[in-house]
């Protein structure tokens, strides 16, 4: 699938059959979300892969959005890490910009993924600090629910014309 037809193409896919994601295709997400641009190429991300049901069932009892983590194959936690920032504040864009390329790569690969937000809300972030040891210095952002779709979802045109301002407003 060429890059244009996945990102056209994809949707938030929240049912999933219960089918491991290979190692492989684990490291090509990852990879696909190390080469995104970040502010003065600072690269202040880290991602925790979350393969284990037992981890993932838990996250719902403190994000009310993540039931489908209970069917996912895996997650992946984007944060983060202050102790990287060159430009103080870009992580947020830096760590989009990775949680992103990921949701591109998973459509690209035939897989499912939803995006779930954590940051700013402090009682995800607090859950998931506690859950998965994270350090003060590092922000838990997104929290990506992964896995092989039980649904489909036809392609959603959002190309809006209004929005599009030449020059100026």
């Amino acid at each position: 699938m060429d890059a244009i037809e996945a990102i056209l193409s994809r949707r938030s896919i929240r049912k999933y059959y219960k089918k491991p994601v290979s190692k492989e295709i684990v490291r090509e997400l990852l990879e696909s979300a190390m080469s995104a641009p970040s502010a003065g190429d600072e690269q202040p991300w880290h991602f925790i892969v979350i393969d284990k049901a037992e981890i993932l069932s838990e996250i719902p009892s403190f994000h009310n959005h993540a039931q489908m983590l209970k069917d996912a194959s895996l997650g992946i936690l984007v944060c983060g890490d202050l102790k990287l920032e060159k430009h103080k504040g870009m992580w947020v864009q830096d760590c989009a910009a990775a949680t992103e390329n990921i949701l591109i790569a998973v459509q690209a690969k035939g897989l499912g993924a939803v995006w779930l937000g954590v940051y700013p809300r402090e009682e995800r972030m607090k859950g998931l600090r506690k859950l998965l040891n994270i350090p003060e210095h590092v922000v838990p952002f997104s929290l990506i629910s992964i896995g092989y779709p039980a649904e489909k979802k036809p392609r959603a045109d959002r190309y809006n014309e209004a929005r599009i301002h030449y020059n100026r407003w």
